[in-house]
């Protein structure tokens, strides 16, 4: 259930406008104007020993579950609990999305000529594992044949003469700009999510620094890599090799500072290291408190 604000002159249909914070972070985004300009970049190594036993139970009730599935159920209980991670900044301002969705690269065939298309499921802040299952499965399967909205949309504008399509990429910024982009462009847009999540273990490669976008809202993008080893020296001396899988983080400074960050990650963590607490809903979600409160229903 996501939560419902009383919208004001400035809110947009997609974020509510972010007026508690600290006047720091009201200026920042007026000196570093641009996505690329605010970029940090750090990474995450998960040992998944205990993951592996885990993903390899659960599918006997969850069959096709992945590492994916986990990694993706940890992190819409991230941004349950660390709202400030699901805000974004357009036009120097702080907005709080009012939804979690989760852009991923999707190949239809795994080959190098296969083609590639973009889903974006939305979810619930009280997701569990199963939804999260239940929810990627459709958008894939929705989106495995050609011909989904997201790629008749590219197919339209890939056709348009160079100049007609330097007018519409500018009218649609200036439109994002005042929240007054088309829904329907907005609902195919992976440039409009809480993350983007790219899995390039699939590719059997290890994860990468990826960069932020300038159109759109997107705030966060995550990549995935494959499954590795690292020879590391225990706390008694002795040599040790561990199994993990790197994720590596391009996030945007300027809507929450590093410490906010650091427990974010921290919490990532921990719920990668306990997957089983991704099996029950949220004890609460935690609303941002940066804007209204959220009506009673």
């Amino acid at each position: 259930m996501q939560h419902t604000f009383k919208r004001s002159l400035f809110d947009r249909y997609d974020g509510w406008r972010v007026r508690n914070v600290d006047p720091v972070f009201s200026i920042v985004p007026f000196i570093l104007r641009t996505r690329i300009d605010s970029q940090n970049l750090f990474e995450e190594n998960i040992p998944i020993e205990k993951l592996e036993a885990f993903v390899r139970k659960q599918r006997e009730i969850m069959p096709g579950l992945s590492f994916m599935h986990v990694i993706i159920a940890a992190l819409v209980r991230m941004l349950s609990q660390r709202p400030y991670l699901n805000r974004f900044i357009i036009w120097n301002k702080i907005f709080a999305r009012n939804t979690i969705s989760l852009s991923l690269v999707i190949k239809r065939e795994l080959t190098e000529q296969g083609e590639e298309t973009i889903i974006k499921p939305e979810f619930d802040p009280k997701d569990t594992l199963f939804d999260v299952v239940n929810k990627m499965s459709k958008s894939v399967s929705d989106n495995m044949q050609e011909g989904n909205e997201a790629d008749n949309l590219s197919r339209f504008m890939g056709k348009l003469p160079a100049f007609v399509m330097r007018f519409l990429v500018w009218l649609l910024r200036g439109l994002d700009n005042v929240g007054k982009l088309p829904k329907s462009i907005h609902s195919v847009s992976p440039w409009h999510s809480s993350m983007f999540l790219t899995n390039l273990g699939s590719l059997g490669i290890g994860p990468v620094y990826h960069h932020l976008y300038e159109f759109g809202t997107c705030s966060i993008f995550i990549a995935m890599g494959n499954k590795t080893r690292l020879h590391t020296i225990s706390a008694t001396g002795e040599r040790e090799v561990l199994r993990f899988i790197g994720l590596k983080f391009v996030t945007d400074e300027r809507i929450c500072d590093g410490l906010y960050y650091a427990n974010s990650m921290k919490l990532l963590r921990r719920l990668l290291m306990n997957p089983e607490t991704l099996l029950s809903p949220p004890e609460n979600v935690i609303i941002d408190d940066g804007v209204r409160r959220p009506n009673a229903k």
